[in-house]
């Protein structure tokens, strides 16, 4: 069975009198555990993908299913619960807490899961040793730098092992040596884990990594080939 199931998606958005037509008939389909991008140019259409995936939107019209579950149908609390035990987001300016530490910033999504004091404990730090800052526990994302951050940002994500990631031009704002690493990580955790990642980009470096990608182009599947050897 297909981890996302979409078929005959359109997303349109009202522009005056009229509407701009983002998504334009998309029929894809993702099996658990793939390591995906959705590349395209600018307005082409990936953030909306991603945004709708993760239930953070809504299609205007066809249908969009989430492990077995229908986007359309879901009550917000329905969804707010379906993003906080199954999906971790990853976004190019990090969302990071100031005034919380690395600690507190990662352990944050644990604290709307049922998990004891313990658990959490453990989940935080196995996390913060996947991206390698076992080190920074008590620091702050000032104290940071753009690296870590988007780690610290990877490692909130990951903490309750989630079955999908979607990260949205997660390298945008890092170097080339900060962003080989990070993609390492991810691939780690995807290998690993069997975590579902799905990228929205247009970075040489990322899609280096991938093992399908999919091209958008103004609002419709271009092409949906697999790539170094996936």
């Amino acid at each position: 069975m297909a981890h996302i199931k979409i078929n005959g998606m359109l997303k349109n958005y009202p522009i005056g009198r009229g509407k701009f037509t983002a998504l334009k008939g998309i029929d894809l389909e993702f099996a658990k555990g793939e390591f995906t991008g959705i590349v395209g140019p600018s307005g082409s259409g990936k953030t909306t993908l991603l945004n709708i995936i993760g239930s953070l939107d809504v299609q205007s019209e066809g249908s969009v299913e989430v492990m077995g579950k229908d986007i359309k149908s879901l009550s917000a609390k329905q969804s707010s619960r379906l993003r906080s035990e199954h999906i971790g987001f990853i976004f190019q300016t990090y969302n990071l807490l100031p005034v919380y530490t690395v600690y507190e910033n990662v352990e944050f999504p644990l604290i709307l899961l049922k998990m004891s004091a313990a658990e959490r404990k453990k989940a935080v730090l196995d996390a913060l040793d996947w991206v390698g800052l076992t080190d920074k526990i008590k620091s702050r994302p000032s104290q940071l730098s753009g690296g870590e951050c988007q780690r610290v940002a990877i490692a909130r994500a990951i903490v309750k092992k989630p079955d999908l990631v979607l990260a949205d031009e997660p390298t945008a704002n890092l170097d080339a040596e900060n962003s080989h690493h990070i993609l390492k990580t991810m691939k780690k955790i995807n290998e690993d884990l069997g975590t579902t990642f799905i990228f929205s980009t247009h970075d040489a470096k990322v899609i280096s990594y991938l093992k399908r990608k999919i091209t958008l182009l103004d609002g419709k599947v271009d092409k949906d080939e697999i790539v170094n050897g996936g």
